[in-house]
This record gives structure tokens, sequence and C-alpha cells, in this order.
């Protein structure tokens, strides 16, 4: 039986992931999931782990009130409040869309300025300015927050095994940065799947997850593999004309609670 083994959230894009037993689900995918996002000050570009790979060591913690707690080795942390209705817009750009939404204001913008190493700010979107899905793919009226291109992102437990005896050594989950894994399926059968439902909710398969160097940083230490894995091992075994793929992009057609545990029943 397939069931949902489990959850991840990043708060912060590119920031430490939690590890949840139970969350909601909202237009976005799962409640609060990359809906905060670091940005250059003077040019509003995003930034990540690909260019910026201590990010794998801020710790952002989603609070009951909706906003953030901020902490990092040698940081103490801060607690930053959900910006209200009249807080300043910053436009961003990330990927190839631009947008405006509130920052979060001077005192979270130093503390990530002093983290980074460079002027930095902190910003936020709310549901009213989401971005829509990736061209081409799913509905006109799928919409994200600042995940690169879907709400949610899914991988088989024996695609991470599989993938792990190809590199030689255990590889772990958090590198890909999934919000659901799966247990009971054969390696990479999710690439075939194209919807499915976990509990009262149905999701559609859109688009498989092409992957980057992100990969090969150690999440817990923020160093990069000397090997370039296994990324190195995707672009030999995986690879297509669009990429390295390991994993597939979700859109979540309605709202609901998942809970670890679950079945999961493939409806197509």
């Amino acid at each position: 039986m397939l069931r949902l083994s489990a959850l991840y959230r990043y708060p912060l894009k590119s920031g430490k992931g939690e590890i949840l037993q139970q969350i909601d689900l909202d237009k976005l995918g799962l409640d609060g999931d990359r809906r905060w996002m670091l940005v250059d000050e003077a040019s509003g570009r995003f930034l990540t782990q690909r260019a910026v790979a201590q990010m794998s060591r801020l710790s952002a913690l989603w609070n009951a009130e909706g906003g953030l707690t901020l902490s990092a080795p040698g940081h103490a942390s801060i607690d930053i409040a959900l910006p209200g209705h009249d807080a300043e817009l910053r436009g961003v750009t990330i990927w190839r869309d631009t947008l405006r939404v509130p920052d979060a204001g001077d005192a979270a913008g130093a503390w990530v300025s002093a983290f980074i190493g460079k002027p930095t700010r902190l910003v936020q979107v709310p549901l009213d300015r989401a971005r829509t899905t990736q061209s081409g793919f799913g509905k006109d009226d799928d919409q994200v927050a600042f995940a690169d291109g879907f709400p949610l992102l899914l991988i088989g437990q024996a695609s991470l095994e599989d993938i792990s005896q190809k590199v030689g050594r255990p590889m772990e989950m958090l590198r890909f940065r999934p919000n659901l894994v799966i247990d009971g399926s054969e390696a990479y059968a999710e690439d075939g799947w194209k919807r499915i439902r976990i509990g009262d909710v149905e999701f559609r398969v859109v688009k498989s997850c092409s992957r980057c160097i992100l990969t090969t940083i150690d999440p817990q230490t923020g160093e990069r593999s000397h090997d370039r894995e296994p990324f190195a091992s995707l672009q030999k075994y995986r690879s297509t004309e669009d990429g390295a793929m390991f994993g597939q992009n979700l859109v979540n057609d309605s709202n609901g609670r998942l809970e670890v545990g679950m079945p999961v029943e493939i409806l197509e």
C-alpha cells in the first residue's frame, strides 16, 4: 500500500526545512510553505543556496501568528511579524517573474544582512499577490508562492534509495527539498502518475522536477560535496533535454489536511 511517509515545509525559500506530522493546505500548497524570501536589497533579485550556500544553516520557523522566527549559528534568534496591510511593498524578481510584495521591515533587514554579509531584505507573499505557475503546465489559474515553479514537490522513498545506491552512500532526502514523500512504490513510479489522492485532497502531477547544483549541498553543514554528488549521478542516468529529473511537481485541487501515514491513491 502506498502511504504518505513524510511531510516537509520550508517557510523561507532556501532556508532549513521543517519536519511535520500534519499540515493544512491552501491555494498555494502547504500552509506557510515558501511564503518568505531573501532578496538583494539593491536589485530585488532572489537569493538561494545556489549562490549563498550558508542559507542551508538558516532556520526559519513558521509561528502561530503567521510570522517567522529566524536563527542561525552565531546569531541570536529574532521573531519577525507577518507584514500588515500597510507594509512597504518591495519590487522583487524570482526567475522570470517580477512582483511587488510586503517587506518585513528594517529590523528583519538588518538581521538577514548580517547573516548574508551584504545588504539584504526579507519579503513575504500574501495569497492575493501570488505568482502564476510555470506557463504551459497545469491550469491558467494555478498559483505559487516563492517556490521555483509549482506549489508542491513529491518524491518516492524508493527513488531516494535508488540514487543513494548509484552514488554509493546514503543521500539525505532534504537535499532534494520535497514537500511530500511517498513510501510503498517502486523507484520513479511517480514519473508515471497524473493524478493522486491523499486523504480528501486530489493533486495533479504537472511536471517533472529538473535538478541543479543545490542537491550537492549538505543540508546540515552547508558544504558542497567534493564529487558533485548526487547531481553528477542524476546527470548520467536521469538526464533529459530539460535537465536531470528527480521528483514530480504537484498542484493541489482543493484545501484540506494531510497527515503522515495517510494512504495514497493513484487516480490516473
